[in-house]
């Protein structure tokens, strides 16, 4: 019989100098409320809970999925402690017999209006890239994106991810209205082991240079 799989660890924090991603939880929800209250238009094609109500069902589905071992959710903190955002790693897949996953897509990340185009969104993606590689020793990191966003797509760019092609009809669009849902091409990007160091290294150089 073959020895059991170790546990895996769902729940740790990722710490840098402008992010803090701590393990998504209840207590993140009033932080969360605020942070998704200011200019809904720069949410674009992301879909982004939309009050008290709302942000308390958008937590337990993804504390639910976490714990079905589907997602690792995290929300996104400044120094401060305020949480002004999520992001978490999901689709985890594996290929080796071992606990830690071989492959995983970072996504269902958003973060309020006043911390966007910040070091925040380029140092929480570095962190979850450290964490995968270099802690999991995964092959693989994917993003997958409304093929509309080009502001998305060309953050995916900036941190060195490869464009790999098109999913289409691939997952619900964000801005379809919720009784009508209807299916969004997807841009698919890429970041593997082998592109790390040099993925790294720039990301480390872009955080250097920020004040």
């Amino acid at each position: 019989m073959a020895p059991p799989l170790p546990t895996f660890r769902y729940t740790f924090d990722l710490v840098g100098r402008f992010v803090r991603l701590e393990p998504l939880g209840e207590h993140h929800v009033d932080d969360l409320v605020a942070a998704a209250a200011g200019d809904r238009s720069t949410f674009g094609f992301t879909w982004v809970p939309d009050g008290r109500d709302d942000t308390l069902r958008f937590v337990d589905d993804l504390l639910r999925a976490r714990d079905a071992g589907d997602v690792v959710p995290f929300a996104q903190c400044r120094p401060d402690g305020t949480a002004v955002g999520c992001t978490r790693y999901m689709t985890l897949r594996r290929w080796r017999r071992r606990a830690e996953p071989d492959e995983v897509e970072i996504g269902g990340t958003w973060l309020a209006p006043d911390a966007q185009r910040t070091p925040i969104n380029t140092e929480a993606k570095f962190l979850l890239l450290r964490h995968a590689f270099e802690v999991w020793g995964v092959w693989r990191v994917d993003f997958e994106t409304d093929v509309r966003n080009a502001r998305s797509r060309a953050a995916l760019e900036r941190i060195g991810a490869t464009f790999e092609g098109v999913l289409r009809h691939h997952r619900v669009a964000a801005d379809a209205p919720p009784d009508d849902p209807r299916p969004r091409d997807s841009a698919l990007y890429a970041i593997t082991d082998d592109d790390w160091p040099a993925v790294a290294g720039q990301l480390r150089a872009r955080l250097a240079d920020t004040s």
